[in-house]
């Protein structure tokens, strides 16, 4: 996707009209995992059935393959986040959004589940900090803004 078609999706996301910021969430979405064309798009599909499936490890293998042969590869790190995030390994999945933000700064998926992660692990100011910088992002996004009033009354 090139810049200015990016540029346009990030400020339909600030859209008032919900149909185009739904509009431009779903190509943002698509763009990143349709990033390394049809082979990538099939192997994150795998692994997310196998995680469906509840094998965990034979999806997290297909996740590590894709990061280690791309590592350019950012839903590849997003997906294997979730993947740690469903596990509880909260630092992990931390580690793993990090790498996504530094591929993709607006990813808006990363930024929500690095707060999730804070938020896990009890550091609050750091998750409030996660979802106000999905909430620039995706300022619409409710559940952001839901988990950043949960995430402040905890301090």
């Amino acid at each position: 996707m090139d810049n200015a078609t990016t540029s346009r999706l990030l400020e339909n996301l600030k859209n008032s009209d919900p149909q185009v910021r739904d509009q431009a969430t779903h190509e943002l979405w698509e763009s990143w995992f349709w990033q390394k064309g049809l082979s990538g798009l099939k192997r994150l599909q795998r692994s997310q059935d196998l995680l469906d499936a509840g094998k965990l490890e034979a999806a997290k293998s297909i996740l590590n393959d894709l990061i280690e042969r791309q590592p350019d590869f950012a839903e590849a790190w997003n997906r294997r986040a979730v993947l740690h995030y469903t596990q509880k390994n909260f630092d992990q999945a931390r580690q793993d959004c990090e790498a996504v933000l530094n591929l993709v700064p607006f990813h808006f998926g990363a930024l929500h589940g690095m707060g999730l992660c804070y938020a896990s692990l009890g550091k609050y100011r750091e998750a409030i900090h996660a979802f106000k910088a999905a909430l620039d992002v995706q300022p619409h996004a409710l559940i952001n803004q839901k988990l950043l009033l949960e995430c402040s009354t905890k301090l």
